[in-house]
C-alpha cells in the first residue's frame, strides 16, 4: 500500500462528501480504479477502515485529518466505523 501519491500526478476530479448514510454500496464492496488513476481517500470526520483484500491483504484505519492512497487497478473497499465524513480525490 503506497503511503503517498507519486510525484507528477495531478488532481482532476473529486467525489461528493460522503457520510455514513450517503455512502454508496459500491464503496463498501471490492472495486478498483482504472489503470493510471490514483485516489486519495480523505477523512474529515470520524474514522473508517481502508481495506485491500490482497494478496497481500492490508487494513488501514483512517481518522479525521488523515488519508489513504488508492493505487490504480488494486481492489479495495471501505468499512465505516460510526459517524464519518470522507471524500475521494482522483489523480492521474
Amino acid at each position: 500500500m503506497a503511503a503517498e501519491l507519486p510525484s507528477g500526478v495531478k488532481k482532476y476530479s473529486q467525489s461528493p462528501v460522503f457520510a455514513e448514510a450517503s455512502t454508496p454500496t459500491k464503496l463498501t464492496t471490492d472495486h478498483d480504479t482504472k489503470s493510471g488513476v490514483w485516489g486519495k481517500l480523505v477523512v474529515s470526520k470520524g474514522a473508517l477502515e481502508f481495506i485491500v483484500p490482497g494478496p497481500p491483504s492490508s487494513k488501514q484505519r483512517v481518522e479525521a485529518g488523515g488519508f489513504a492512497v488508492i493505487e490504480p487497478t488494486v481492489p479495495h473497499r471501505v468499512c465505516l466505523i460510526g459517524p464519518v465524513e470522507f471524500q475521494i480525490e482522483f489523480y492521474r
